[in-house]
């Protein structure tokens, strides 16, 4: 049994979770759901990002205090990810003492170790990212991200040396090929490094809405690097030097491509600067996007898609919870870009689920119940469906093992289709009942309960109700894989029928 640490980016908790951070945080509980189906040791955590500039100024506009502020939105990241089926095993707040205690540990070692001295920073700032920008990164002095005009700061500050680590940080990359995937944002944190590291600031004095330092008690922990550190606070870092011996060998951030220079640049380096390891693993996604615009809190507010239409919860009472993991899960590669929209969420659900998946079910169901007087036979060993289903199952589970759900589902639906054409080919529903129409219905049904297993980490309240309609005991997801996914295994059993699983969606959204 091997172990797999997973973990989203802790979001900044300023206003309500929309649709694009659901996508990281779907994509994250199906590598979890699916590893823990592989025998795995998981820990899976997501979170709430509390401090920094944005975060006070959001409060203020609100008439709340800042903790007052976070614990309203905090909770409102859990009530969407309680409702989109989130299996995390922990949610840090990077407010508990608990992360108060890791970050200053954590940096007092950095601190002791010669990589912090006290400077005077001067330059350009988002408040929007909570970083700076030198001149020439900048859109003509505004954020490239959110195209605002930058604010000039200046500030005395407590300083990082990111510039000792830039070889070690290089030789790093050059002996760790996989260490960030996909290979086009590993070129791209290489060639940043390459252009030559400056060091930078981690302290403010000019806010006091953050984990204050433990050396100089005029400053706070600048929200970035209180906030990177929660990956390990969440281990026991300072608490439990067993945790994290047992979990950060085994670590895997799963972030959106805007903070790839902190995960995969500033992250490791302090990493290195306070003697541990780098984290193990970094895999960098693209944005979800509507009109070619980033989805994110400004444009779900300020642009053309109301809020309601791309909030989590409201999604998923639309569609069902899901069908709506599908789409995220199914629609892009984890990596790339994505056009949302709900009309590809219907496309998804009418083509994938309705005619495929839940017309799969439903006529051997059918049949099942006409023909074999509602019990399910077993599989045939020499089945020409066997061949298909075997090699699905070994390509899956190499996707879902290297990050890429959308290609474990659509190989997963490959074998949803080759089932639909073998029922096709044999007609069962003309046959007379007896040992040729239960040999088609007992392979189908065989591949039906791969697929099952299969779509449990995608969408587990579907996997769990069509294993219980075909006659199954348990769980689809109870694994481990390697002894479940192997064909022959269906022991027959009770088959119904049951209400359709995906009503065609036929209104104009």
């Amino acid at each position: 049994m091997g172990r797999f640490y997973i973990t989203t980016p802790i979001y900044y908790a300023n206003d309500a979770p929309h649709v694009g951070s659901a996508y990281t945080t779907v994509n994250a509980d199906a590598l979890a759901r699916w590893h823990r189906l592989a025998g795995d040791d998981v820990k899976f955590m997501t979170g709430t990002d509390e401090h920094g500039q944005k975060m006070a100024d959001a409060a203020e506009k609100n008439g709340k205090s800042p903790a007052e502020w976070t614990d309203l939105m905090s909770e409102r990241f859990r009530e969407a990810w309680s409702a989109l089926n989130i299996s995390y095993d922990d949610f840090i707040r990077t407010t508990e003492p608990r992360h108060y205690e890791t970050v200053q540990k954590f940096l007092s070692v950095i601190y002791e170790n010669g990589y912090i001295y006290k400077d005077v920073y001067k330059g350009l700032y988002c408040v929007s990212c909570e970083d700076y920008y030198t001149l020439e990164a900048s859109d003509n002095g505004s954020c490239p991200i959110h195209h605002r005009v930058l604010t000039e700061m200046e500030e005395e500050n407590w300083f990082f040396q990111l510039s000792a680590f830039e070889d070690r940080l290089i030789e790093f990359y050059d002996t760790h090929p996989g260490f960030v995937t996909p290979e086009t944002k590993r070129n791209e944190a290489y060639s940043f490094m390459k252009g030559g590291l400056k060091d930078i600031s981690i302290t403010r004095t000019s806010i006091t809405w953050g984990v204050p330092v433990p050396w100089d008690e005029r400053h706070v922990f600048y929200v970035w690097y209180d906030a990177l550190i929660n990956y390990l606070t969440v281990i026991g870092y300072g608490r439990d030097d067993e945790e994290v011996a047992r979990w950060w060998p085994h670590s895997n951030h799963l972030i959106g491509k805007e903070i790839l220079r902190f995960h995969c640049v500033w992250w490791p380096a302090m990493c290195m600067a306070a003697g541990l390891e780098p984290v193990h693993h970094v895999h960098v996604n693209g944005w979800l996007l509507v009109g070619g615009e980033k989805l994110g809190k400004t444009m779900a507010a300020e642009g053309g898609v109301k809020v309601s239409d791309i909030e989590p919860i409201a999604l998923s009472q639309e569609f069902g919870v899901d069908p709506l993991r599908y789409y995220l899960l199914r629609e892009t590669a984890l990596g790339n870009d994505g056009e949302f929209s709900l009309e590809g969420i219907a496309a998804r659900y009418n083509t994938d689920l309705a005619n495929n998946l839940g017309n799969l079910v439903a006529r051997v169901a059918a049949v099942v119940s006409s023909k074999c007087a509602g019990v399910g036979p077993l599989p045939q060993s020499d089945s020409t469906l066997r061949a298909v289903a075997e090699a699905t199952t070994a390509k899956a589970a190499e996707a879902w093992e290297n990050f890429a759900p959308q290609r474990a589902l659509e190989v997963t639906f490959d074998l949803v289709g080759a089932t639909n054409a073998y029922l096709e080919t044999h007609a069962p529903w003309k046959m007379e009942p007896g040992s040729a129409v239960d040999a088609v219905m007992g392979d189908a049904l065989e591949a039906i309960r791969l697929v099952t297993i299969l779509i449990s980490p995608a969408m587990p309240s579907v996997a769990e109700e069509i294993w219980r309609r075909i006659g199954l005991r348990g769980a689809p997801d109870s694994g481990p894989f390697g002894a479940v996914a192997t064909w022959g295994l269906y022991p027959g059993g009770p088959v119904e029928k049951g209400a359709s699983l995906f009503p065609r969606i036929t209104s104009e959204l």
